[in-house]
Parts: C-alpha cells; sequence; structure tokens
C-alpha cells in the first residue's frame, strides 16, 4: 500500500513557492495554422478593429512586419494620424539628448529613414556607409554615365535628395554634440 506523500509546507499555502499551485493554468495556443507555442502577443485582426490574434513572439513580429497601420484611411486621415503619433511620442525624441538613444532606435526621423531606404542601408548605418553607398549608387546612374536614360536620371534625384537630407541631420547632431 501506497503511502501519501507529505506536503513539506505544514499547512501553511503561503509558504510555497510562487507558480508553485497544482492547478491548472489556461494556455491560449497561437493562432498561426500549426504552432503550437503559446500565444501571449495579441496582434488587431483589422485596423482600426477590437478583435484581436494571438500569436507566439515568432509570428507576432512576422504579422507586424507587413503591418499598415495607416491602410484603409484618406490621406488627409493618415497625415492627422501621423501627426498625432508624433506628438505622443515627442517626449522620446526630447530625452534623445540624454544619451539613450542611438540610431535605429527612434532616434533618426521618418525622412532619415526613407533617404536610408533609399540608399539601401539598415536604419543604423554610419556616416561613412552613408557616404560610401551614396558615392556606389551615384556612380551606377549618374547622368553622364547614363546620358538620356530618364529612369537614370530620376535615381540620381532621389539618391542625391537622400544623402543630402542625411548629410544634414549628421552635421545637426555634430553641430549639438
Amino acid at each position: 500500500m501506497s503511502r501519501a506523500r507529505r506536503s513539506m509546507d505544514w499547512g501553511f499555502p503561503r509558504w510555497r513557492p510562487y507558480g508553485a499551485s497544482q492547478e491548472a493554468a489556461n494556455v491560449r495556443i497561437c493562432d498561426r495554422h500549426g504552432c503550437d507555442e503559446p500565444g501571449n502577443c495579441p496582434a488587431p485582426k483589422a485596423p482600426n478593429s477590437r478583435d484581436r490574434w494571438y500569436f507566439c513572439q515568432k509570428h507576432a513580429a512576422e504579422y507586424n512586419s507587413r503591418w499598415d497601420y495607416f491602410e484603409g484611411l484618406e490621406a488627409a486621415e493618415k497625415e492627422e494620424r501621423a501627426k498625432a503619433e508624433r506628438a505622443e511620442s515627442a517626449g522620446y525624441s526630447e530625452a534623445s539628448h540624454y544619451g539613450w538613444a542611438g540610431s535605429g532606435d527612434g532616434s533618426r526621423s521618418a525622412d532619415e529613414m526613407r533617404a536610408l531606404e533609399a540608399l539601401g542601408l539598415d536604419p543604423d548605418a554610419d556616416f561613412d556607409a552613408i557616404k560610401k553607398a551614396y558615392r556606389a549608387r551615384a556612380k551606377e546612374v549618374h547622368p553622364d554615365v547614363k546620358p538620356g536614360d530618364a529612369e537614370a536620371a530620376k535615381q540620381f534625384q532621389v539618391i542625391q535628395t537622400a544623402y543630402e537630407v542625411l548629410r544634414a541631420a549628421e552635421e545637426r547632431r555634430e553641430w549639438k554634440g
């Protein structure tokens, strides 16, 4: 005959460590088909909707990489919402002078991010990498190299504008620092 195992807490449940309870815990499974991981990351099913998917961390990152916050909005509504978002997050940009922020973590403006994208660079690229990428791209599409090519001239203007935006931002940073 087996003996019942005696508890080591002498009848005082508060002496048990946290999380040592014997009750079953409800675990929500990831809503991605075929995934058995816990789904503890909520994600909206549609813009401006209260319905949520619940994904594991891996599938939430995949879902958010393609998420367009402004999908289905008119141009004026998009601009108004973007303006409101910038106003709400202004405190983070104000704190950047304390050295809490670095490149790639919100210290670059939206224009700088678009300029980096136009040059094909990562958000945390330093200015030397920016100069190198600009020169390489400029050599490929310069109007002297491809005379009469309207598409190349347009690409050259885009990368030249992108470089000017990034150069001006770098000069501002040097002037402040």
